[in-house]
């Protein structure tokens, strides 16, 4: 093959080969590309080999470029042996690191901080093939930083919307220090009232407000280190905000206050503020305003107003010179026993009410009981025609010898069964339990007596509560 068609064929294989060169050498080489060391310590530059290294043979050189310096030459290698050092000055500063050609740095100063380049020439015997790979490595030296110490300007409460507050955060030792500031454990970020110096360490607040309210502390760190200042408080004068009048008395729908007549009602004007507020209460009647009182309560007596009457509470907060103002209507108005009022009563009279209950209770039951057992009707029969007949009729008397005895109220007993007839003798109703076709109709005294009963009476009465 000769001509243009060779020579691009040459061309061809070299790009190819270049490829396969770079291939290798990003597979079988490795550094890190930043490593940060700390002042006074030592730094190894680890070098990662991904081949045999008893395969190999390997030749190279380390240098540094120092920031706005020039490439200075710092050790020679082959294999595991040092060639040459670059200078006398360098002996005890830098040592080779046989087998994988790293680079240790036993002691670091401001003069070890810089870029470190590796050139390296690998040779493998048994492809017979040639490798080169270079590499670089930015090295920084740090002093870890000290606890910083933070301040605040004014070191008093501030005014919102009308002061400004200036943070500041400093370390005494420390390196390329980078400031974050926190609020209530919250990174803070830059916003319209919140401005930051370029290295963040000031920040200043303008102007301050409510939400600026909190526990601020500053975060200083570089690549080795971090540490955290103590916390300072951020008090605000600010409000009145959220004004609301409220009460404990009465019915409330929206803005209205509903109480009955001759109440004596306690009203309560809150708001979010600092300091507290003071506050005026204001009557408002026929488009005209009295002022009544001064203080964070009003109290009114509701027999002394009309049928519905206008109140307005108005809060200033001396400091900030901010004032807010809300407006209610109190009507008057049988409610009964009202909502909380009737919850407070029942709550108060409550174990009065069950003691009362139980012992009505109770004597009902024992009304009922006595009742049952001395005055059944049919118990009370029993007693009186079970007794001799001679006890049960007694003399005939004309009705009017003993007119009490008669006396009292009468119950009616109906006993079914067949017979017709409407009377019994008194041998039969004495055996009234053991007849079941009798039909009569039988009267007799089970209550009521008279308050001065006869002998008789006493006696009948006697043997029916024994029975």
């Amino acid at each position: 093959m000769e001509g243009p068609g060779r020579r691009t064929f040459i061309a061809l294989c070299l790009y190819t080969a270049l490829l396969t060169l770079s291939e290798v050498n990003s597979e079988i080489v490795h550094i890190p590309s930043v490593l940060h060391g700390v002042k006074g310590k030592s730094l190894l530059l680890s070098v990662e080999t991904y081949f045999r290294l008893e395969d190999v043979e390997i030749q190279g050189s380390w240098y540094q470029t120092r920031p706005g310096g020039p490439k200075t030459l710092l050790v020679t290698f082959h294999n595991h042996t040092v060639i040459m050092l670059a200078s006398m000055r360098h002996r005890n500063r830098y040592f080779f690191q046989p087998p994988n050609a790293s680079l240790l740095i036993p002691r670091l100063d401001e003069a070890a901080e810089g870029d470190y380049h590796l050139d390296l020439d690998i040779h493998f015997p048994q492809r017979q093939e040639l490798v080169r790979a270079e590499r670089t490595v930015h090295v920084t030296v740090d002093v870890p930083v000290s606890t910083p110490v933070i301040q605040k300007t004014p070191s008093s409460t501030v005014v919102e919307d009308k002061e400004n507050v200036t943070w500041t955060c400093r370390v005494e030792n420390g390196t390329r220090v980078q400031y974050q500031w926190l609020r209530n454990d919250m990174p803070l970020d830059a916003s319209d009232r919140h401005q930051f110096s370029q290295d963040n360490s000031t920040l200043v607040i303008s102007p301050v407000r409510k939400k600026d309210i909190g526990q601020y502390r500053c975060l200083a760190r570089n690549h080795i280190s971090q540490r955290q200042s103590h916390t300072l408080d951020l008090s605000v004068f600010y409000g009145p905000y959220n004004l609301a009048v409220k009460s404990d008395h009465g019915l409330r729908t929206g803005e209205v206050f509903t109480v009955n007549p001759g109440e004596l009602v306690f009203f309560d004007c809150q708001a979010d503020s600092n300091p507290p507020n003071s506050c005026m209460w204001i009557s408002k009647t026929n488009n005209a305003t009295e002022v009544i009182t001064v203080g964070l309560r009003l109290e009114v007596t509701s027999y002394k107003l009309a049928q519905a009457e206008e109140f307005l509470c108005r809060a200033f907060n001396n400091v900030t010179q901010k004032q807010d103002e809300t407006q209610f209507t109190l009507v008057v108005a049988s409610l009964g026993t009202g909502q909380e009022r009737y919850v407070q009563e029942s709550r108060s009279f409550s174990p009065l009410a069950a003691i009362t209950l139980s012992c009505l209770f109770i004597s009902c039951m024992l009304l009922v009981y006595f009742r049952r057992s001395c005055h059944h009707p049919k118990r009370v029969l029993m007693n009186i025609y079970n007794r001799p007949l001679t006890e049960q009729r007694g003399p005939h008397r004309s009705g009017h010898e003993d007119a009490t005895e008669d006396f009292g109220i009468y119950e009616f007993v109906s006993i079914p069964g067949k017979m017709e007839s409407t009377q019994a003798s008194s041998r039969s109703l004495a055996h009234l339990e053991s007849v079941q076709d009798l039909h009569t109709t039988i009267y007799d005294v089970i209550r009521h007596i008279p308050e001065t009963p006869t002998l008789a009476t006493q006696s009948l009465l006697g043997k029916q509560c024994e029975g």
